[in-house]
């Protein structure tokens, strides 16, 4: 989607919300326009509109809606400046209810789990520490290096051995 079709669907979201939150009809209840996707073209788009409520109240809603649209097209033709006015269609957005509805299937898995949850390895609780990895100082925890300790070689530079270029 180009960056001129992404400027006309915010700019019909934003007016689109004040006209609809304007509308005097007693069918349309609290409304979020949550998006708009216009066609390339200009002569379609798609208004995804939140209803807070039933199921009764949302379809009350989108009948409201579906019938203010050509008052709602001229106030778009007044306050937007593109070559065509689209065709409005009103859709019920589901985005939000799939989101309460894995809400709360997380919740009731998390309720399931209970408090042994956190004790599982990879958790942040405490007592879940990684074995085997360098602490601060840079010394690992379990077993020695191979590799040679500072003190190792410092009695080694002393005594001469392993110096090459010493005569």
């Amino acid at each position: 989607m180009g960056h001129r079709l992404l400027k006309v669907n915010e700019a019909l979201r934003e007016v689109l919300s004040q006209e609809i939150a304007a509308l005097k009809d007693p069918r349309i209840g609290f409304v979020t326009v949550t998006g708009v996707e216009t066609s390339a073209d200009l002569r379609h788009a798609r208004v995804y509109v939140s209803v807070l409520g039933s199921a009764r109240e949302r379809e009350t809603t989108l009948a409201g809606l579906r019938a203010a649209h050509g008052y709602l097209q001229d106030r778009i033709a007044a306050d937007v400046r593109i070559k065509r006015t689209p065709q409005l269609q009103f859709l019920y957005d589901e985005s939000i209810d799939r989101g309460q509805r894995i809400e709360t299937l997380l919740k009731r898995y998390e309720g399931e789990l209970g408090p042994e949850a956190e004790d599982e390895p990879g958790s942040d609780a405490p007592g879940a520490e990684d074995q085997g990895e360098p602490d601060a100082s840079g010394v690992e925890e379990q077993g020695e290096s191979d590799a040679p300790s500072v003190e190792d070689q410092s009695e080694r530079d002393a005594s001469g051995a392993g110096n090459e270029d010493a005569p």
